[in-house]
């Protein structure tokens, strides 16, 4: 969780903090709870990584060196303050959120990045980012917000309703290398951010179930928990733990503590090939669960076995990239299967940005080092890279509304990795659009995307009619009563998104879209690759657009060649004039799972 939410404002507002809500859950009051002060660093990261200005020679401890920027570098932005200390395992409360966005509103802000995700299954007019969300983009303001951190499960991801922008995670070409050398000959790339190097040199090595505490479990050890691993056998070792469960730099102090001279760290087999730069307190590497196997091999075919640590390395313009993120949640939306989340992917992993002085990079209590910036992942912090972008819309398209920005960001984006090929999960296996959305963000394009799929304010609320919400429900979201009329479930599929899911597809089924010139007049033709066992038919099959602002409307014919299953196959429908390229991805299932 973090505890700012982060808006861009045509002049400078400040900092504000929002509390009235964890009082009334029974906060403690006091200094740390009623400032708008960034005491965690989350918040400082994140709103940087949107808005900061150019600051020459940033790093964390040499690693990542050069200029750094925020996506809006000219922008003035403000922090709002919305999260505390955990209440029964609750930290932002939903009247803290209403309320801030409340304030932004009446504020005249442009853009608003949350880096913050909940339950994501809690019903719309449930949930406070949901609500003040819709009040924010009713009043032109584009909402950006990140998927969540629950992957790789399937129907994780959180903020999805139609009106916001949810944003996954992926990596960037560069690494920071720390490799493993091995008795027998063999070496390992890992991931390091460690200020601490060992010599070059081999120390013997140990599995942490093999050096466990006589008051330790067996699990406990083998997560290096602190105190469950016996000095005696660890002193002046190096220590395999596994990942997972406590926190990666927790593993580390767990071996420091117990004498032990560096850590490798392995994922488990869920954590496939998804290492990470972690700031650990002593010399440490992050292997993969592959990898990991091949080190916990070698130490049970020998009595003596020894290994080394390299230092950490930056290291640019590495392949495959990008990538996705494990953890970032995937679709399909636990609420509405028929809106494809996440909408986009960004950079999410090994993020430099500034940070807050009053915490450790690693916000861990036994952390003493203090730092001006930070080497952090997730999606809260793929969440500000797109929001910097959307800044930089908002001021070369001002006319634009949320829905056409959001439409530019997603139908211009890519699904191919630097070396040519079909992005991969981290298991480095093809991914699909229920992870990374409309691909990974390539802002240039976005600038100019020849057309848009927008959206009102009424779409909306016609959307959550069809969704069955009564009078008295819509009117939390609307300000004032709304009567629904009756809607078919093809009014669902009809929200001129631009991106198609139909998750119930067993007979013939036509969808509705519209498309608007924003660039010059030209005729676009359609090109689709249908998804498998499925046919795919568009008509009209080009549009013509005599002048700027023009709208057209197409219709979507999709048809099973076969009973699909409950697996979804996917595809994607591409209008081009020949300079501009208007992708949006096909999801279809004839059952949703």
């Amino acid at each position: 969780m973090i505890d700012q939410m982060q808006f861009f404002y045509r002049k400078l507002i400040g900092a504000r903090y929002f509390n009235k809500g964890y009082k009334a859950k029974g906060g403690v009051v006091n200094a740390s709870t009623s400032s708008a002060r960034d005491t965690e660093g989350h918040g400082t990261h994140t709103l940087s990584t949107a808005g900061g200005s150019f600051v020459p020679k940033a790093n964390f401890y040499g690693y990542a060196s050069g200029t750094a920027k925020g996506g809006s570098p000219n922008a003035r932005v403000a922090a709002y303050k919305v999260c505390w200390p955990p209440i029964d395992g609750y930290e932002c409360f939903g009247a803290d959120v209403i309320a801030s966005f409340d304030t932004a509103i009446h504020d005249g802000v442009d853009v608003v990045s949350v880096s913050l995700s909940g339950d994501p299954s809690t019903d719309y007019l449930d949930d406070a980012v949901a609500v003040g969300s819709f009040h924010a983009v009713k009043n032109g303001i584009v909402v950006v917000c990140s998927a969540g951190n629950s992957g790789p499960t399937p129907g994780t991801v959180s903020n999805t309703a139609p009106w916001i922008l949810t944003v996954g995670a992926s990596t960037m070409d560069r690494e920071f290398p720390s490799y493993v050398g091995l008795g027998n000959n063999r070496q390992y790339k890992g991931q390091s951010l460690s200020n601490k190097v060992l010599p070059e040199k081999f120390y013997p090595l140990i599995s942490s179930v093999d050096c466990k505490a006589a008051n330790a479990t067996n699990q406990q050890a083998q997560l290096c928990y602190i105190g469950c691993l016996d000095p005696k056998k660890v002193k002046g070792k190096i220590v395999v733990c596994l990942d997972g469960f406590n926190a990666a730099e927790e593993k580390g102090e767990a071996v420091h503590q117990a004498g032990g001279a560096g850590m490798i760290l392995a994922n488990d087999l869920a954590g496939g090939n998804d290492i990470m730069a972690e700031a650990h307190v002593l010399p440490a590497t992050h292997i993969s669960a592959t990898d990991g196997l091949a080190v916990f091999g070698y130490i049970n075919s020998t009595k003596e076995p020894v290994a080394y640590i390299t230092g950490p390395t930056t290291k640019l313009n590495t392949k495959p990239a990008p990538f996705m993120a494990t953890f970032s949640s995937p679709g399909p939306s636990p609420i509405t299967p028929y809106i494809l989340k996440p909408d986009i992917t960004a950079p999410g992993l090994s993020v430099l940005a500034a940070y807050s002085g009053a915490s450790s990079p690693t916000t861990l209590s036994f952390d003493s080092r203090r730092v001006l910036f930070n080497v952090v992942s997730g999606t809260s912090m793929s969440c500000p890279h797109v929001s910097g972008i959307v800044g930089l819309l908002k001021t070369l398209h001002p006319d634009w509304s949320p829905a056409a920005i959001r439409s530019a960001i997603m139908t211009t984006a890519r699904t191919q990795d630097n070396m040519r090929e079909p992005m991969k999960n981290s298991s480095f296996i093809k991914a699909t659009p229920f992870s990374y959305g409309s691909g990974h963000v390539w802002p240039n394009h976005a600038m100019d995307p020849g057309l848009v799929y927008d959206l009102t304010t009424n779409d909306y609320v016609h959307f959550l009619c069809a969704l069955g919400y009564n009078a008295t429900q819509m009117a939390m979201v609307t300000d004032h009563s709304y009567s629904c009329h009756p809607t078919s479930m093809s009014s669902i599929l009809d929200l001129n998104y631009p991106s198609i899911v139909v998750p119930y597809l067993t007979t013939s089924t036509t969808i509705k879209r519209t498309v608007k010139n924003v660039g010059l007049p030209g005729t676009y033709t359609v090109q689709v690759d249908a998804p498998s066992s499925v046919s795919v038919s568009v008509e009209p099959t080009s549009l013509i657009f005599e002048r700027t602002g023009e709208e057209k409307t197409f219709m979507v014919k999709l048809m099973p060649k076969r009973h699909l299953g409950t697996n979804y196959v996917f595809g994607r429908l591409i209008w081009s004039d020949g300079v501009h390229y208007v992708r949006c991805p096909i999801a279809v299932s004839s059952t949703n799972i």
